[in-house]
């Protein structure tokens, strides 16, 4: 159950937890003390005009000193119980931010950016309210409700007895509220997340927008999303106007008819106590009060519960790559890669007919350049993703040093396989952090030498504030080129024992290009490469170059013995060769 789960994340917290919980009681004890005094006053003092100077000195300060202490621990029980909830929502959005990065990428093939991005700060922060406001004020509301019944008995038994009635007609109220409301929330939640995903997408595409001039039609589209969401938030507010104050409000007169029907009844046979009447008007005020504030904070509750069941789907994704222990991992000494009929397919449901890899079978062995050649959408990237182990392998085996993919740690692949993606991606910061990126520790020497390495120095050192020089969201500031250059040295920076370079070349310019072979040479000595290439022209001197066609190995060879077989990779290079001419 969701609301056991949220509990749960109490436990570290339950010595602060009973702390603010006993501030709290001897705060609502305070609270329902103030109208036995008063009736004190109006029945021994007021109507028998009896004006003992000590006893209403005593009164008088006793209930000016309850309303202080109330006062304190109230404040005292807010701020305890608010330290509480953030301290449990911080941990919730460390959990969730960190089974995120462990995710698989399917996951993020399916849910878009701006989804997981509402689901880590919007769904947790209406979660936070259920720890600050909803808990602390149900507990709260709750003692002082049996509190407020606990002195009604104790001023007359019929009429307490009377008063139970309402409880039914409460619990009912908040049972057909509950039914109604957590369908609309989840459509709340839900419209919320399209308009975060809309907006997420919308300006990261907003240069193909302005390009396109398309900014009515995206406008168009997100002001429909946006009207879903004012619809299901108009819904919202039409259940909670006639729920939370309307029908509190209605069983709140109704008791204060039945109230002073019994007193005016009494008083036809006889005397009633002046202030057996107040107190009982003013604890039924005090019974409806906590009511009303129940139902508010019910409104918050059915938000958390729904926000967290989002935020738990997401916790409990069966798609997180499964860790290695490291300490029992294998090491990667010679960086032999190996597929054995390999198969894949995105879609996990395929019965083999979606596969984008069929029956891939090849060998690099160690300090060996394996190129992958084709078309658009042959599967070269898969091959690459695969290795990194961004996707489970469901069909075949991979192996590293003969020993199967699965069988290493993160730490131990991720530290030696680079990777250079095709989109070269750069994180807010400075230079130098993004180059230090693969490692947690590392020199300011090492990370100039990999710059110097990959001869991106000479432009680095150009910038204003050389290795320091800030960069901005994707690395905006800089040009294509420039980004991947820094994205070789980020690589080599690791030293890894395997390469992988998905399209390495392919956002850098001619003379950059030329440039950065001698480095890419360099890079490739005694160690396996696997190198995904749209240009042949950067392949030409790999050890193995296979040639994809719709996810199957068509012809495999070194360039001299592909052109003089004339298949695929003869007519591929023959109509580069004739574009560049």
């Amino acid at each position: 159950m969701v609301i056991w789960r949220l509990l749960r994340y109490l436990k570290p917290h339950s010595q602060a937890l009973s702390t603010a919980s006993v501030i709290l009681l001897l705060a609502t004890l305070a609270d329902v003390l103030g109208p036995i005094l008063v009736r004190i006053f109006f029945d021994h003092h007021l109507v028998p005009r009896s004006f003992d100077r000590q006893a209403l000195i005593l009164l008088g300060g006793g209930y000016l000193g309850l309303l202080i202490i109330s006062a304190g621990l109230q404040y005292r029980q807010l701020v305890d119980f608010n330290q509480i909830a953030l301290k449990v929502i911080q941990q919730l959005r460390i959990d969730i931010f960190d089974h995120v990065q462990h995710l698989g990428l399917e996951v993020f093939d399916k849910i878009p950016t701006g989804a997981l991005v509402s689901r880590i700060t919007n769904d947790t922060e209406a979660i936070k309210e259920l720890f600050v406001g909803v808990l602390a004020a149900l507990v709260q509301n709750f003692v002082l409700l049996i509190g407020i019944f606990i002195a009604m008995f104790s001023l007359d038994v019929r009429l307490a007895t009377f008063c139970l009635v309402l409880l039914p007609a409460v619990f009912c109220l908040i049972y057909a509220y509950r039914k109604i409301s957590t369908k609309i929330y989840r459509t709340l939640r839900k419209e919320l997340s399209h308009l975060n995903s809309k907006l997420n997408e919308s300006i990261q595409g907003m240069t193909i927008v302005q390009a396109m001039r398309q900014e009515k039609r995206f406008r168009e589209e997100f002001s429909a999303i946006n009207n879903a969401y004012y619809r299901a938030s108009i819904a919202n507010i039409r259940l909670e106007s006639l729920f939370v104050r309307p029908a509190v409000d209605l069983l709140y007169t109704f008791a204060l008819v039945l109230v002073l029907n019994f007193f005016g009844f009494q008083s036809l046979h006889g005397s009633i106590q002046i202030g057996v009447l107040y107190a009982f008007i003013n604890y039924l005020d005090r019974f409806f009060e906590p009511v009303n504030t129940m139902m508010q904070r019910l409104s918050q509750f059915q938000q958390s519960l729904v926000a967290a069941e989002r935020v738990f789907e997401l916790l409990d994704d069966t798609h997180a790559i499964k860790a290695v222990n490291a300490l029992g991992s294998p090491s990667i000494l010679n960086g032999q890669i190996e597929f054995k009929d390999v198969s894949f397919s995105y879609d996990a449901s395929s019965d083999g007919r979606s596969d984008v890899l069929k029956d891939i079978c090849f060998t690099a062995y160690p300090g060996q350049t394996v190129a992958l050649v084709g078309h658009t959408g042959s599967g070269k990237s898969t091959v690459a993703n695969l290795l990194m182990r961004f996707y489970p392998v469901t069909r075949g085996e991979i192996l590293i040093d003969g020993v199967a993919l699965s069988k290493f740690s993160d730490e131990e692949l991720r530290s030696k396989v680079g990777l250079v993606a095709q989109d070269p991606f750069l994180f807010v910061g400075d230079i130098a952090k993004n180059i230090a990126l693969s490692r947690l520790t590392v020199r300011a020497k090492d990370v100039r030498e990999a710059a110097a390495f990959v001869q991106a120095d000479e432009f680095i050192r150009k910038l204003p504030h050389g290795f320091e020089e800030p960069i901005g969201e994707r690395g905006a500031t800089l040009s294509s080129g420039q980004r991947q250059l820094i994205c070789f040295a980020r690589t080599m920076v690791g030293n890894p024992k395997i390469l992988v370079l998905d399209e390495a070349t392919a956002s850098v310019d001619t003379e950059t290009e030329e440039a950065i072979q001698t480095a890419l040479g360099k890079m490739r000595q005694g160690r396996t490469t696997i190198a995904i290439a749209h240009r042949l022209s950067t392949i030409q001197d790999a050890d193995l170059i296979l040639v994809l066609h719709n996810g199957k190995i068509v012809e495999r060879g070194t360039h001299g013995e592909l052109l003089l077989a004339e298949g695929l990779y003869h007519k591929m290079f023959m109509m580069q060769q004739g574009a560049m001419e």
